[in-house]
C-alpha cells in the first residue's frame, strides 16, 4: 500500500531503542529520509543508521531546552526539512518509588521531554506549513503503574490532555497538520529486556486477549500508518493501543 512517505524528512527520537530502531527501519522501508536521535545509546543508534544505508545520528538530552532546539536545527540541516516527528524517546525509571518518596527531579525529568519535543516540532510545522507528529505513550497512561506515578502521569498526558490540546493547536499554524499517539503495552525492547521471561509473560498476559508480548515492529507499523497522510490524512487526536487487547481486569486464569 502506498504511504506517501517517500522523500519525507523524519526525525525519530529514541532511535537507539527497540521501538525507536524499529520505527527508523519502517520509515526507511517507505523511502523516507531519516535522522536518528539518541541520548546514551550511541553505538545502537549508529548500528540502526548503518542498517538503513546511513543516516545522521544526533545526540540530545530531551529534558534540556537548548539540546532539543539544537536537535531540530541539526535534523533540519541534515534533511532539508522535518516533515514528521516520531517521538519515541522515553525513560522508564527502574526503581519503584511511591509518590511520597518520589524526588521532584525525577518527576520533572520524566515529564519534560515530551513537551520540549512537541514544542520544537510544532515550530517546524509553522515553518513548513504542514507536518505530522506521532507521540508514543504507554498503557501505563491508561491503567496507571504503582511505583512509577511519574511515568504513568507523563504517558497519560500524551494519551489525553496534551494530545487533544496539540491536535487543536497545530491546525492554527497548519490547517491539515495532525497529531496522534500510540500506546504500547509490554514490548520486547532494551528497556524491558530481562524483565520479560516466560513466567512474567504468563503473569502479565492474564489481562490480555492475545497472550504474548509485542515486538517493536508491531508498534512501529502503527506509527508509520498514523504518520502517513495517505493512510491517516483524516485522523488526528487519536490513540492506537498496541497491547494485545489488554484490559484492566484479569481475563485468563
Amino acid at each position: 500500500m502506498e504511504t506517501g512517505l517517500a522523500g519525507k524528512g523524519v526525525l525519530v527520537t529514541g532511535g537507539s531503542g527497540g521501538i525507536g530502531g524499529a520505527c527508523v527501519r519502517a520509515f526507511a522501508a517507505e523511502g523516507a529520509h531519516l535522522a536518528v536521535h539518541y541520548f546514551r545509546g550511541r553505538e545502537r543508534a549508529e548500528a540502526v543508521a548503518a542498517e538503513i544505508g546511513g543516516a545522521p545520528v544526533l545526540n540530545a538530552d530531551l529534558t534540556i531546552e537548548d539540546d532539543v532546539d539544537q536537535l531540530f536545527d541539526a535534523a533540519r540541516e541534515a534533511l532539508g526539512r522535518v516533515d514528521i516527528c516520531a517521538a519515541i524517546a522515553g525513560a522508564w525509571p527502574s526503581e519503584d518509588r511511591a509518590v511520597w518518596e518520589l524526588p521532584l527531579e525525577r518527576w520533572r525529568s520524566t515529564l519534560d521531554a515530551t513537551f520540549l519535543t512537541a514544542r520544537a516540532f510544532l515550530r517546524e510545522v509553522e515553518r513548513n506549513g504542514h507536518g505530522s507528529l506521532v507521540l508514543v505513550g504507554s498503557t501505563a497512561g491508561i491503567f496507571g503503574e504503582a511505583g512509577h506515578a511519574d511515568y504513568a502521569a507523563a504517558k497519560s498526558a500524551i494519551l489525553g490532555g496534551l494530545l487533544l490540546s496539540l491536535k487543536n493547536e497545530i491546525v492554527r499554524i497548519a490547517p491539515r497538520a495532525r497529531v496522534n499517539a500510540v500506546a504500547p503495552g509490554w514490548t520486547e525492547s532494551p528497556m524491558t529486556r530481562g524483565l520479560v521471561d516466560e513466567s512474567r509473560v504468563r503473569a502479565i498476559s492474564r489481562t490480555m486477549a492475545l497472550r504474548k508480548v509485542s515486538q517493536p515492529e508491531d508498534v512501529a507499523r502503527q506509527v508509520v500508518v498514523l504518520a502517513s497522510d495517505e493512510l491517516s490524512g483524516h485522523v488526528t487526536g487519536e490513540v492506537v493501543t498496541v497491547a494485545g487487547g489488554m484490559e484492566g481486569r484479569v481475563v485468563h486464569e
